[in-house]
């Protein structure tokens, strides 16, 4: 079995290296804090007392780190014991401009980065389930394709475009935590109208909004570039039933901001275009 290198030890991390050394890999494992190694170590993996040493003859190194600074602090620390041609995997959520500097100063240097942010939390880690993205040179990504599946359900490669997996990791984020604060307007609606959050989920049972994410992103692509079937003045007053029936805009953290955009959108005339047209005001084309 190969010897794996781990930079980063949390949560996700520390999943990933026991799916790892459950598989019967040697895994070396490296983190800032040293504390957190001791379950690894017990259950088989290697401490490294720093980045170098850890990524010393590892067949593939993988960076399970915070962001972009974490990063670039511990590839530095691993400095010349990097080895020409290693596929250097880095799972963190990054900002792609950095990335793709990333990308374009290790490879001059003849390290193959390659960008692999996840979809997963630490028990997907522990189980090899969840999204793994990629990007990167496609000879690259499918060498590496049956060893990546043993750590993921899914492994996407986005395309050769060094950044584009981290533009995506971004977008799906948004997607997740723009969903939960919309989620809790929902709840506080749902208690101010007697409603626990049991009755109120009850209508996600029959009523599944999760199929139309497509849809909707279509249609704010799209708004006001063809008839509406929903008008923006219609939604705006719904806006407004919604923040009243919540008993005001105390508390809420969405539907203010959205009742906002919308006015704005009203004031410019869009009165009687899709609805949508609020959601992306300054799109081109």
């Amino acid at each position: 079995m190969d010897r794996i290198c781990v930079l980063g030890a949390g949560l996700l991390g520390s999943g990933m290296v026991e799916n790892l050394l459950v598989k019967g890999h040697e895994v070396v494992v490296w983190n800032r804090t040293a504390a957190k190694l001791a379950p690894l170590v017990a259950l088989g993996a290697t401490a490294a007392d720093s980045p170098a040493a850890a990524v010393a003859g590892a067949a593939r190194v993988h960076l399970v780190l915070s962001e972009d600074d974490a990063v670039d602090a511990t590839l530095a620390a691993a400095g010349s014991a990097l080895s020409p041609g290693q596929p250097l995997l880095d799972h963190s959520t990054n900002l792609p401009p950095r990335v793709a500097a990333r990308s374009h100063r290790l490879r001059a240097d003849g390290l193959n980065y390659l960008p692999a942010p996840v979809f997963m939390g630490p028990q997907n880690g522990r189980e090899g389930s969840g999204l793994m993205l990629i990007a990167g040179p496609t000879a690259e990504v499918e060498a590496l394709r049956p060893a990546l599946l043993e750590m993921t359900g899914k492994l996407w490669h986005v395309g050769e475009r060094p950044d584009l997996a981290a533009v995506h990791k971004l977008v799906g984020n948004a997607v997740l935590i723009s969903l939960a604060a919309t989620m809790g307007d929902v709840l506080a609606l749902g208690q101010a109208q007697g409603l626990d959050p049991d009755a109120v989920m009850s209508l996600f049972e029959v009523f599944k909004p999760g199929h139309a994410l497509p849809f909707i992103g279509k249609r704010v692509a799209q708004a006001g570039q063809g008839p509406a079937s929903f008008e923006l003045s219609m939604a705006r007053k719904d806006v407004r039933l919604m923040i009243e029936a919540a008993g005001g805009p105390d508390g809420l953290v969405v539907l203010p901001a959205t009742a906002r955009a919308m006015d704005a959108a009203l004031a410019k005339g869009h009165a009687q275009e899709d609805f949508a047209i609020f959601a992306w005001p300054d799109r081109k084309g």
